[in-house]
This record gives structure tokens, sequence and C-alpha cells, in this order.
């Protein structure tokens, strides 16, 4: 199955943006607590109760502020709040994932961060299940080499610690400074049962991402195809400054391409 929505709810509330993204032919949102986890678990489940009433996948991207390799370990220690903070809000409205960048190597030796991150990782996955939470972690595939974060780090630590994990195609690009092979990518991740994904328009310099832009049909067009031709299980949330717009675009893309 393909599931296609934005990153929030550009400012319209939860009840308005579920409504609209449903009325647009979505079927998926990732809510967006980027700068805290400002929502009590009450609201959640609200959100959880319109969203499956709507049929829409709901995911968490958790905030910014996480580096589970930081050289403070106070900074850890902050970090592994507001990812379980996150967590608990995903289960009370049934989202399936929490999104994050792990860290950031900080002049440290990459070998060395895997390890502190495979260690977090699984502290965090086993603190999930001591609390029956119906959810699960994704770190983010990031758009800077000098963040944790490329698809062989990711999946070394999926397959240590049992985590999921978020491909993000647009990081990828940036990555590799606007080169990239989907079939590559698509044969790397392919014992993925399910695959949760973000795509937009993006901008990069020579050490990676700047900022996400407007998606062009140009870009939506390799990723479809291939997509299409895996018959992927995959979910993608748009984060471009057009969000709703873009994922519209994307889900016509993909629908004539079916046709």
């Amino acid at each position: 199955m393909i599931r296609l929505g934005p990153a929030g709810v550009s400012g319209m509330g939860y009840e308005a943006g579920l409504n609209e993204i449903a009325r647009l032919g979505l079927n998926a949102l990732e809510l967006s607590f980027t700068y805290g986890v400002r929502m009590p678990n009450e609201q959640a489940k609200e959100v959880g109760k319109q969203a499956k009433k709507l049929g829409i996948a709901l995911s968490i991207h958790g905030p910014y502020y996480i580096n589970l390799a930081s050289l403070e370990k106070e900074k850890i220690t902050a970090s592994i709040k507001r990812i379980l903070d996150s967590c608990e809000r995903a289960h009370h409205m049934g989202a399936k994932y929490v999104v994050y960048h792990s860290g950031f190597f900080q002049k440290q030796d990459p070998k060395k961060v895997a390890e502190i991150i495979q260690e977090q990782t699984g502290f965090i996955m086993d603190k999930i299940k001591e609390n029956g939470w119906k959810t699960t972690i994704a770190p983010e595939l990031t758009g800077k080499p000098s963040q944790f974060g490329s698809i062989p780090e990711l999946m070394e630590l999926r397959k240590q610690t049992g985590c999921h994990i978020t491909i993000d195609f647009a990081h990828q690009l940036a990555r590799n400074q606007g080169k990239i092979d989907y079939e590559e990518i698509f044969t790397e991740i392919r014992s993925m049962n399910h695959i949760h994904a973000h795509f937009s328009g993006i901008v990069w310099g020579p050490k990676g991402e700047r900022h996400h832009k407007i998606t062009e049909k140009k870009d939506i067009l390799p990723l479809a195809k291939e997509i299409l031709k895996r018959k992927a299980d995959i979910t993608i949330i748009n984060e471009s400054p057009s969000p709703l717009k873009d994922s519209v675009k994307t889900k016509k893309v993909i629908d004539s391409l079916s046709s």
C-alpha cells in the first residue's frame, strides 16, 4: 500500500487539518513535535480517534534537539527524554513511528559514535517495551555527512537493535550533491516490510542539506516509478514549504503512472 501525507497541518489545527487531509484523498500525517513535546496525552488520544475514523496513518517527528552521541552526558539524557515523551504521545494516538535524527559525529570516531547510538537506541527500545507502548522509533536518514544516519549506518542500527528507520530520499539527494539511485536504495532496504519515508524538494550545498523547497514533478517521477516497479509498501511524508499541495502533487504523479 502507498500512503501519502504532509508533515504537520499547516497551522490549521489537528481537527481541521485531518479533515482536509482526508478531503484531498491523502491518508497519512506526521505530527511535528520539532520544538518540544507539548501535546497532553488526552489530546493525543483525541487526535488518534479522529485519524482512525478517517483512515489516516499517524507518525511523529520528535524534537530537533536530539543528540544521542553528545560529548555532554546531560544532553544525551535530555535527548532520550524527548524521544520517550514523543513515544508516549505516539502510543496514545496510535502513531506507529517516532522519527528523529540520532546525533552528530562532532569530530568523534564514527565507529565509536555508532556504538554509542546503538547503546542508547537499545535502551530506548527497552523502555518502550517496559512501558507497553505500541509504537516504535524510526531514526532518520540525515541530510549532512556530519550527522549519523547514512543508509548503511541505519541498516546496521536496525539489525542490532530492532528499531525501524526512516528513509528520507531528499536527504539522500543532499548528502550526495544531487545524485541518487533509487534502484540501489530499494535494493539496500529490501529487508524492510514497510518503508517509512520522507520526500520533498531540497536545496543543498558542499556540506549537505540546506533547506527544503517545493517538490517538482520531475523529481517525483523517478521515485514514483521505482515504488510502482517494486510494488513497495510505503508511506511518504512531504516536508516541503507546501506539504499538503506537494503530497497531492505526488499522489497525482503516482495515480497517472498507475492508470
